[in-house]
């Protein structure tokens, strides 16, 4: 049985920048400006050819960095992921098959969930937190505040239509110890090599979830 414990004991930042890499080479710099604004935790996800290069080149470089693999699908990804050096892999659901793939990996899992009954499932195979996504899509803070009132002993990593103006909402749920989204660097500011507008965005991230408690 999956103990997903050990994902909540590995991040130690409440917001997780979600990064879509198409350019390999961009990896290190954009790691260096995430880390050196505090945020410690960072979803490479699979979407890209470059992406297990990228975790590979950011794990190498950076041993503190807690550098995961998102997107994950497969049980050949989750194989790779941890070949690549990835401390944790996320998927946007849930099946017997990923948690069966996810305990032999001994990877911290994070699976992906959007109702009561897969929220029964995650916790029936041992998961205490799961990732809700789509967020905004499916109800957002609403939706997790029923959530919490059914599944107490539950916790939830929402993701997908994250930003800076909804944060400190979902941080503010007791349910919630850490987000996930693509708005701290999206693609176009990473191509740009924008990374004063990154790290500016990852310091006013951080600066919000202080606000909450949980920075």
């Amino acid at each position: 049985m999956v103990d997903s414990s050990s994902f909540e004991t590995l991040i130690e930042s409440p917001v997780i920048p979600v990064i879509v890499l198409s350019e390999v080479q961009l990896a290190i710099p954009l790691a260096e400006v995430l880390l050196d604004s505090g945020l410690t935790v960072i979803e490479i996800t699979l979407r890209t050819e470059v992406a297990m290069s990228a975790i590979r080149l950011i794990s190498e470089a950076f041993p503190k960095a807690i550098v995961g693999a998102g997107t994950v699908t497969t049980h050949d990804q989750i194989v790779l992921a941890r070949d690549s050096g990835a401390s944790f892999v996320i998927s946007p659901g849930i099946s017997k098959k990923m948690c069966q793939a996810a305990n032999s990996s001994y990877l911290p899992f994070l699976p992906g969930i959007a109702t009561p009954s897969e929220i029964l499932m995650a916790r029936e195979a041992g998961f205490s937190i799961c990732k809700f996504f789509p967020s905004e899509g499916l109800g957002g803070v609403e939706r997790l505040e029923m959530f919490a009132q059914i599944f107490p002993d539950m916790k939830f990593c929402p993701t997908g239509g994250i930003s800076e103006a909804n944060l400190e909402s979902y941080l503010s749920l007791a349910s919630v110890p850490v987000v996930a989204g693509s708005w701290i660097a999206p693609e176009a500011l990473i191509l740009a090599k924008d990374w004063v507008e990154i790290e500016a965005r990852a310091q006013r991230a951080l600066e919000i979830a202080s606000r909450t408690g949980k920075a």
